[in-house]
């Protein structure tokens, strides 16, 4: 069974910066994805960004292209994710996923069967 861990969350004013990290424990495979989510109060959990494991290139939702950034480290089991100037709207529990296979839509949270207990981001202003 496949383990996420989530950190880096915390309070940060608007314009800042904060960086997520999320440590992967078990296998993972040359098919193996992971992603971020992020759910705010009263509202559906929502696609932040994705990507392979192995090559590909990363997705972003609309909403944080160009702010945020999703990066991987094969050799420690880690993906992270690097938020800029962050909005009062980017305000949401954000959750690491991950699954194996791709012929899946990737924006999509039943996509994912591998989810972490998430970290809160809070923006201030």
């Amino acid at each position: 069974q496949v383990q996420l861990v989530e950190s880096g969350g915390g309070l940060v004013q608007a314009g800042g910066s904060l960086r997520l990290s999320c440590t992967i424990s078990g296998r993972t495979s040359t098919n193996f994805a992971v992603g971020w989510f992020r759910q705010a109060p009263g509202k559906e959990r929502e696609f932040v960004a994705a990507m392979r494991w192995v090559g590909g290139s990363p997705r972003l939702a609309d909403s944080v292209s160009g702010r945020f950034t999703i990066s991987r480290d094969n050799a420690k089991n880690t993906v992270s994710l690097q938020m800029n100037n962050l909005k009062s709207e980017d305000t949401a529990v954000y959750y690491c996923t991950a699954r194996t296979g791709w012929n899946v839509a990737y924006y999509l949270t039943s996509s994912y069967p591998y989810w972490g207990q998430g970290t809160q981001v809070t923006v201030s202003s």
